[in-house]
């Protein structure tokens, strides 16, 4: 199912022949070596179902993995919630940590088949940075992922993808997304 991966992708070669020369223009950056550049990209669900469903972990594990080409890990509660009968230590989510080829093979993948399923997409929004090189976003349905067999899921769940990048603020985060083709809602 994971298989071991060497390629560094088209948008990578890309990004390092010609979009890092262009966006060190538009931020009026001298040194080539201070252009941001993605870092990791991080896809995580949260499964509070897992505490009554244990094949909720295997099933999304199974998905996720087939969309990251890893195998997630688990995470788990950190303290005791009483109203949610949630227990210190119970497994809560997974999550998939992204590097190198694999996350510009994802993002390009992510750009240019996922975006264009999602119904009435006008763009992602603009107010998803944290000002310190991260952006995060979410989907509703992972059913919008094209390698997720719809018939074989059990529910429909949602996804949080976050792209840490090394920019300084958020229009050195936002530019690097746009070189890259990440389509943002026109702000009127």
């Amino acid at each position: 199912m994971v298989q071991s991966y060497n390629s560094m992708s088209d948008l990578y070669n890309q990004f390092q022949q010609k979009l890092k020369k262009d966006l060190a223009r538009q931020l009026g950056i001298s040194n080539i070596m201070a252009v941001p550049k993605l870092e990791k990209i991080v896809i995580n669900t949260g499964l509070g179902e897992a505490l009554t469903n244990k094949k909720a972990i295997e099933n999304m594990a199974t998905q996720i993995a087939a969309v990251s080409g890893q195998k997630p890990i688990v995470t788990y509660a950190k303290k005791d919630i009483s109203s949610f009968k949630l227990r210190k230590g119970d497994p809560v989510g997974l999550k998939v940590t992204l590097r190198r080829g694999r996350m510009y093979d994802f993002l390009d993948k992510f750009i240019k088949v996922t975006l264009p399923r999602i119904r009435d997409f006008r763009g992602v929004s603009n107010n998803s940075f944290d000002g310190k090189g991260c952006f995060t976003l979410g989907l509703h349905e992972q059913i919008v992922l094209p390698e997720i067999d719809y018939s074989k899921i059990d529910k429909i769940r949602g996804l949080e993808i976050t792209i840490v990048t090394t920019a300084k603020d958020k229009t050195q985060t936002k530019k690097l997304l746009e070189i890259l083709g990440v389509p943002f809602k026109k702000e009127h």
